[in-house]
């Protein structure tokens, strides 16, 4: 059972709320974080707030502590959490903070489709997507690389997925660092991790990753929803998944042995979850050399998954991928650590920003958009649960201000999943929402089902309100779901 956070939050207006330094002795930096009074309450029963407050601890930190309207509790860091340190002040790199699905992230797609071209191939589409995408714990796919192959795939990211023919260079420009993090290293991958990544590009995974068919039912930004090709009426389609095994083995082997490093660089942290080091100490190196072959993995398999579902539809269509309109919008990391370019302490310096579920937000004329998102701002990408709407916002220039260019990354769980499972047991999720509102769901398992049971998670819309409102993104479309793939 979670327990309520006992310490004092001071409001400082109706979307931000600190946790002052003099809660814990030992904070850096006061920890922020974004909510509107409706999400506080579910917020204040998480024990993700000591986290935040422990977060501040981590020795560079920059300005806050940070945690996003989705924030709940996780390994280390919430997740929802952002920190960005400094390495010319001792800054480190916590694995922590990054999360075991090393840059899971989410990509939309457009297309010319409307509803009404859709309706009478739904129940088709969604299954042949079922049978042809796979999905669930330790599936692997068709899409096979040789042991040199992989370590291409580690270098150059969704790059050799498009050397391949498994998409087009198109589809870099509208991907997240174009889909490739320059400095990964194969040669000090752990050989477990080799094994646990192997044969998994082009796979959905399982618990919360999913695809989705959806259909824009609100634009609130015609400009913007534009420049993004989005339309009211409109079929998208949103992909969520990450670096699978290999990630989740990164991770592990490097949370395990940087413990050894909070002694050797005489580190002081509340919480063993939080072992890090410093940014420019070998073992920090060897982490962010490691974690971005696993973000480069991710995003080849996202790419391997637009291929294989682009695939689907133009089966079912009859048509080619591109005279129905599939094109990349754009793709986001949601647990990744980047060296970016922000201000600290009055000057432009390159920090060390943490985003653990949480969305990179660039604003307009931000100089890493493609052209085609120069004036509107970045895409992001914000899904609902399953029953529920999802949302593109734009990167706004309060994240750039205020959070290092970052907002939230979804709903946010409300439940475990374990008392997800709890709570539903006896039910067919999948029946309930088909018969509540339509949506076609197939998945491996009854378990994955429950555990992802929309009340399992926050109201969405009430956490893109509350970035919204603090003016870290902006929204720009809502869509609903009409068929999903669960692994």
């Amino acid at each position: 059972m979670a327990q309520a956070w006992q310490g004092k939050l001071e409001k400082l207006d109706n979307f931000r709320w600190k946790i002052p330094p003099s809660y814990k002795p030992g904070m850096k930096v006061p920890g922020l974080i974004y909510a509107n009074e409706s999400l506080l309450p579910g917020i204040l029963n998480d024990k993700a707030l000591e986290q935040v407050a422990n977060v501040s601890f981590l020795p560079g930190i920059v300005r806050y502590s940070l945690a996003m309207p989705d924030i709940h509790w996780g390994y280390g860091f919430s997740i929802g959490g952002v920190a960005a340190t400094d390495p010319d002040i001792g800054g480190v790199i916590s694995p922590g903070g990054v999360g075991y699905d090393i840059n899971c992230g989410v990509r939309l797609m457009r297309s010319d489709l409307t509803l009404d071209d859709l309706k009478p191939k739904l129940q088709i589409l969604v299954n042949e997507l079922f049978n042809n995408i796979p999905s669930g714990v330790g599936s692997s796919g068709d899409i096979k690389a040789s042991a040199k192959e992989e370590e291409e795939i580690f270098l150059k990211g969704a790059g050799w997925a498009v050397k391949r023919g498994y998409g087009v260079k198109e589809d870099l420009e509208f991907t997240e660092d174009k889909g490739s993090i320059e400095g990964a290293d194969p040669s000090i991958i752990s050989k477990r991790a080799y094994e646990r990544g192997k044969n998994q590009s082009g796979t959905l995974g399982s618990g919360n990753h999913f695809l989705e068919i959806q259909v824009i039912d609100e634009i609130y930004d015609e400009k913007k929803a534009d420049a993004f090709g989005l339309f009211k009426g409109q079929v998208t389609m949103m992909i969520h998944s990450g670096s699978r095994g290999l990630g989740y083995q990164i991770c592990d082997d490097y949370v395990k042995s940087m413990v050894s490093c909070l002694g050797k660089y005489s580190i002081n942290v509340p919480d063993r979850q939080l072992a890090c080091a410093p940014v420019n100490s070998p073992e920090g190196k060897a982490y962010l050399a490691s974690m971005k072959c696993a973000a480069n993995y991710a995003w080849v398999n996202r790419q391997c998954l637009m291929y294989l579902a682009r695939n689907v539809f133009e089966k079912v269509f009859n048509k080619s991928w591109s005279s129905l309109g599939l094109k990349l919008v754009y793709d986001v990391a949601h647990n990744i650590a980047k060296m970016e370019k922000h201000k600290a302490g009055g000057k432009e310096k390159i920090l060390c920003v943490h985003r653990k579920g949480a969305t990179r937000a660039f604003p307009p004329c931000h100089p890493d958009l493609p052209d085609a998102y120069k004036e509107a701002g970045q895409p992001v990408i914000i899904p609902g649960d399953m029953g529920t709407v999802s949302y593109v916002l734009a990167g706004a220039i309060g994240s750039m201000e205020e959070t290092f260019g970052s907002t939230c990354h979804g709903a946010g769980r409300r439940l475990s999943r374990s008392n997800a499972i709890k709570a539903c047991a006896g039910r067919n999720i999948d029946k309930e929402l088909f018969n509540k509102s339509g949506i076609i769901i197939r998945a491996k398992t009854r378990s994955t089902l429950a555990e992802e049971a929309p009340e399992a998670y926050k109201d969405v819309s009430e956490v893109v309100d509350a970035v919204h409102g603090a003016g870290l993104s902006t929204k720009v479309a809502r869509m609903r779901p009409l068929g999903v793939i669960k692994g």
